[in-house]
């Protein structure tokens, strides 16, 4: 009998061990299979983004605004994240890079259908179509009707409604999550001046400037609820 159930065990002991070595290798191949496509990713979006540089119209984000979006997001670990004016997409694409290394999307708003049918392509071109959802709308109306929450905002739209669009989504921001708009150091409009002049006195964010191109990046972070 003992000898009966000294061999159960070895058999127990035999299959419980097959089936950990089986685990790991799988472990091992989807490891693989991931490391594999974010460096697929990484090649791809670079690769697009150089040699459109200095090609992109329509009022879209220098190059190196483009790169400071994209650190601050993958810095920050940001997943639920809102653009505001897609243009043709650049720094879409630039937001959507970093969400996908963190697992999460970009949506993103655009009133000129011929704008984002060429942002559409970018997209498509640049490998992080799968990490967005392009709205197609008027961003005053539509950005009222988003439930939110988010954690990463990105504001590049109509200027004179640059303090409305923050009113409408201060309460859908979550708790260390970033508020963030450009040109904000260019004098286009009384409305980004009244902007900065609240964000920066809010009690709940915390505001500071990054100059990049010299177009200027605020950053307004929640502290506290």
């Amino acid at each position: 009998m003992k000898i009966f159930s000294g061999k159960i065990k070895k058999t127990l002991f035999v299959a419980t061990l097959s089936i950990a070595v089986i685990i790991c290798i799988l472990s091992g191949f989807s490891y693989g299979e991931q490391r594999q496509d974010t460096q697929q990713l990484n090649e791809q979006v670079s690769q697009f983004l150089k040699s459109k540089k200095y090609s992109w119209d329509y009022l879209n984000v220098p190059y190196e605004d483009g790169e400071i979006l994209y650190n601050l997001v993958l810095k920050g670990k940001h997943k639920k994240i809102l653009e505001i004016g897609t243009s043709t997409g650049h720094s879409t694409i630039w937001l959507a890079w970093a969400a996908a290394k963190n697992g999460g999307k970009v949506t993103t708003i655009e009133i000129n259908k011929e704008r984002r049918t060429k942002a559409l392509d970018n997209f498509r071109k640049a490998g992080v179509a799968q990490y967005i959802e392009a709205l197609l709308g008027d961003a005053r109306i539509v950005v009222r009707e988003l439930k939110g929450p988010f954690d990463f905002v990105f504001c590049d739209a109509d200027k004179e409604w640059y303090l409305q669009y923050f009113l409408d989504l201060e309460e859908k921001i979550d708790l260390g999550g970033c508020y963030t708009a450009h040109n904000v150091l260019r004098s286009y409009s009384s409305e980004v001046d009244r902007f900065l002049e609240y964000v920066k006195r809010h009690p709940k964010f915390k505001t500071t400037i990054i100059e990049g191109s010299g177009e200027g990046i605020s950053v307004s972070c929640r502290t506290a609820r």
